[in-house]
């Protein structure tokens, strides 16, 4: 079973199409993992064996009668809890939506379940995403799966666990201020944030409908780019999203480091971050180089003011989409996320627009700033991953300074609505896995995946898998 756990999204469907696993055994591996991990985990929120098992066996028989559902036939797989699907409940992490059973289903779900997967249930998540740790006072808190006392990072805590701990081969997750980046350094995974725009958000619980965006948790870049061929593109129920031709992702992966140039941040990114993301900083720099990438030193615009103004954003744009039930149902929230909800009521509608406004300029200084490089390599965060005590606003004094810490080198990509691919990239003494992310120019998500799956030839990181603790 565990064999079969260990393959990549791309390896499970390619096994399953040349029949060499069926998709019931495949399914069959996943919930015996499942049901081994989560009481250890608390990764899934809905675990739903029967569903699993109907599901894997409609897709057995209908590849022995000739008839292949997709580039995912017979997959199975768990996403996070806020991407809609008709007629079964998304809890979105909250006691509000306990009970929703929506009646559409999202645009990037729906597009991944006609490639033919099969449904295992849902990944937990924190309180209506608003948080990077995994806390939640609903369902309990996500653990980490390196070990159980750190946090597995948010707000897609499942997401990031369960890829980790080969529970599920891939998962959607959801990015507004580092929630796919933050979870895929955590758990050792591979994180893809896309460009606001290249992947339709309809039907996915909105947070901060600026800052939003769709990404996925995967064992390799290359499985980020089979999910992001499926998903990208126009969608005519979000009007966000880019129309015209979508680049050929899974080839883009085929490339090489060689004749590119990555920028190293003179500034911000590379300060105050601990020893250990240090050297896994400089060891990647390392193994760029040797592989054939120019590496040199870039001065980016005041990153301090970009997170200043994606926070702006964010607490504004949340408290406006929960302003009714903050009124009718006030006490249904956590009171952590209650308080951060509130937060944004207290903000002018001048500073909001000054930091709307400001946007555009931004990111044409930030593009000029990297004009000599095809991506910018940074840590995800500073350290890695915090205790579950230690980040417990209310129960650990000096939480809230934590949360800051960790959320540092995110949101100012969030706010410029660029992509960024994260790959592991060493470990701590303790066994920590250590992130670091590739940040792009709008749309140029093929360049990260050419550089995380040439990166990934070269390294063995993305390999390593947590044990079942004792």
């Amino acid at each position: 079973m565990s064999a079969i756990t260990d393959l990549t999204l791309t390896g499970i469907a390619d096994a399953i199409a040349g029949k060499r696993i069926s998709s019931r055994e495949a399914t069959e591996a996943c919930l015996a993992r499942i049901g081994a991990w989560q009481p250890h985990l608390n990764a899934f929120i809905a675990i739903e064996p029967e569903t699993a098992l109907a599901g894997a066996d409609a897709a057995d028989a209908a590849l022995a009668s000739g008839q292949n559902f997709g580039p995912l036939h017979g997959v199975p797989l768990a996403h996070k809890d806020m991407f809609y699907d008709a007629g079964h409940i998304s809890t979105c992490g909250s006691k509000i939506r306990r009970d929703f059973a929506p009646d559409t289903t999202s645009t990037a779900l729906a597009r991944i379940k006609t490639a033919g997967t099969v449904r295992l249930g849902t990944l937990h998540m924190v309180e209506f995403a608003y948080g990077p740790t995994g806390h939640n006072a609903h369902f309990g808190d996500c653990h980490n799966p390196w070990n159980v006392a750190h946090v597995p990072g948010g707000s897609s805590s499942g997401s990031g666990a369960a890829v980790a701990a080969r529970l599920t081969f891939a998962a959607l997750g959801s990015d507004t201020g580092g929630s796919v980046r933050m979870p895929a350094h955590f758990c050792g995974t591979t994180g893809l944030k896309t460009t606001v725009g290249r992947v339709s958000r309809a039907g996915a619980m909105p947070l901060s409908h600026s800052l939003d965006t769709i990404g996925f948790l995967t064992r390799t870049a290359e499985d980020a780019a089979l999910l992001l061929a499926l998903t990208a593109g126009a969608d005519d129920a979000d009007p966000t999203t880019l129309g015209g031709p979508v680049p050929d992702y899974m080839a883009a992966t085929r490339g090489t480091l060689a004749g590119l140039t990555i920028g190293i941040p003179s500034a911000f990114y590379v300060e105050d971050i601990d020893g250990e993301t240090a050297q896994a900083l400089d060891a990647t720099i390392a193994t760029l180089t040797r592989v054939g990438a120019k590496v040199i030193t870039i001065t980016l615009p005041d990153q301090m003011q970009l997170s200043a103004a994606s926070q702006t954003l964010l607490a504004v744009e949340a408290a406006a989409i929960h302003l009714p039930w903050l009124k009718d149902r006030p006490d249904d929230y956590s009171s952590l996320v209650r308080a951060r909800l509130e937060n944004g009521l207290a903000y002018s509608g001048v500073t909001y627009e000054q930091a709307l406004r400001w946007r555009g300029p931004a990111l044409q200084a930030h593009l000029a700033a990297v004009a000599g490089v095809d991506a910018i390599l940074a840590p995800v965060c500073p350290t890695p991953a915090p205790t579950l005590a230690d980040t417990d606003v209310g129960g650990a004094p000096d939480a809230e300074a934590a949360i800051q810490v960790i959320t540092r080198f995110t949101r100012p990509v969030n706010y410029l609505g660029l992509p960024s691919l994260v790959v592991p990239t060493g470990r701590t003494a303790s066994g920590l896995p250590i992130g670091m992310q590739f940040i792009g120019r709008p749309f140029a998500e093929d360049v990260l995946l050419r550089i995380g799956a040439d990166f990934q030839r070269n390294t063995d990181f993305h390999l390593a898998a947590p044990e079942l603790p004792a």
